[in-house]
């Protein structure tokens, strides 16, 4: 049995189109130029506070979890779906007895209805949101369920997940279709870089 920690957003929700448009909201209600797609993508750092703190230094997690959260709230914010091919991944290995469980940064007044509208509901073993370090979240998922760390996986699509991996001793699958650019996860040194699902799936079968 394998252990596979699933990022949400940027792995399996493709959620840039609506991350840009809370970002820029935020940016705007704070008087900042809003950001283009490509300005987003590249200086996009995580945990995420190091990206805000670059434009409003003083803003709190608290404050930014606030902003976020009236976003995502609004009327026009942009309806996601999931990047094609990952759900039918993601039941397969369920099927195969894998553990598989979540760890993201979006908040639970979104996640939960995204993952019944995905068709993932009672799929996920675990589900942590609102994290901003992944690394003390992940170990506490390994601790409480003794994962054997040779056989466990997270999968991400920035630095974020690639760090913990690293200061966990666990395996780290960096997609390539989120918010970093490949450049940047390849600079991070993930375990196995992927461009597509077959690829995922070689990696976490590997």
């Amino acid at each position: 049995m394998k252990n596979i920690i699933f990022d949400w957003s940027g792995v399996i929700k493709d959620a840039f189109e609506a991350h840009l448009w809370v970002v820029n909201r935020i940016f705007k209600k704070y008087g900042l130029k809003e950001l283009t797609y490509d300005e987003l993508k590249n200086n996009w750092e995580e945990p995420y506070m190091l990206f805000f703190n670059k434009y409003l230094p003083k803003m709190t997690l608290e404050e930014e979890q606030a902003n976020y959260k009236e976003g995502i709230s609004d009327k026009d914010y942009p309806k996601s779906k999931s990047f094609p091919g990952v759900v039918e991944l993601i039941k397969n290995l369920k099927a195969n007895g894998d553990y598989i469980g979540m760890i993201t940064s979006d908040l639970s007044e979104s996640i939960f209805s995204e993952i019944k509208q995905f068709g993932l509901g009672n799929v996920f073993n675990d589900v942590i949101t609102k994290v901003h370090d992944k690394t003390e979240a992940v170990g506490n998922l390994i601790k409480k369920n003794g994962f054997s760390l040779n056989e466990t996986f997270i999968v991400g699509d920035s630095n974020n997940e690639i760090t913990a991996a690293r200061n966990l001793g666990i395996k780290s699958v960096a997609v390539t279709w989120g918010i970093a650019t490949e450049k940047r996860l390849i600079e991070a040194k993930p375990d196995f870089l992927v461009h597509n699902i077959k690829e995922l799936e070689q990696a976490i079968n590997n």
